[in-house]
């Protein structure tokens, strides 16, 4: 269905309005009158706070957070932890989750540890943390171990939640091969499959 003439033209007049900053507010009776509009491409506004770019150092707790989360998702490990260390509340459950995540994969097993038993001592039931911190016991070779923090997810989310299934397929996988696969067990499917 293709919306009336008279509809497209509107947006048509915001959207041109939004891009020229054209567009006229509405006021109620008694409404001070907009700030006059600065050009910050002129020289002499350069200096003035609404012609000043946002410094990386005022973004919020949040957009630090998923900063970094993409760039550890990415395997950008260093660059992520830059970013969850520029973040105002370092007892976030989750950004001591992730600064564990980019240790543990940075090689810093004993440092991630550290973090994951921050986690869980402020958050017991934080599975995902209990599931990456049996990753790294199992990395050390520890698989009893990291059964006992499977056993423990499953007290809490049962064996059908996502962090449950994925480290039952690493331990399965390295009980097999003697050694961690950080893919979740990929080769054990195969190897099942045929």
């Amino acid at each position: 269905m293709t919306p009336p003439i008279a509809l497209v033209g509107i947006w048509a007049v915001v959207v041109a309005g939004a891009v020229t900053g054209s567009v006229q507010h509405a006021r109620a009776m008694g409404d001070a009158p907009d700030a006059p509009k600065i050009d910050c491409r002129k020289k002499k506004n350069k200096t003035k706070p609404a012609c000043k770019k946002k410094q990386k150092s005022e973004l919020t707790d949040e957009e630090l957070y998923q900063a970094g989360y993409w760039l550890a998702k990415s395997g950008k490990y260093e660059e992520a932890l830059a970013q969850f260390r520029r973040i105002s509340n370092q007892r976030d459950p989750r950004v001591l989750n992730y600064i564990g995540f980019t240790a543990r994969k940075l090689g810093r097993i004993g440092e991630a540890m550290s973090y994951y038993r921050k986690v869980l001592e402020l958050d017991p039931n934080y599975t995902l943390a209990r599931a990456y911190m049996a990753e790294a016991l199992l990395t050390q070779g520890k698989v009893d171990a990291a059964d006992r923090q499977l056993g423990e997810i499953a007290k809490r989310c049962g064996q059908a939640c996502e962090e449950y299934v994925a480290l039952a397929r690493q331990i399965a996988q390295f009980k097999v091969s003697g050694h961690f696969d950080p893919q979740g067990g990929k080769a054990l499917r195969k190897a099942t499959k045929n």
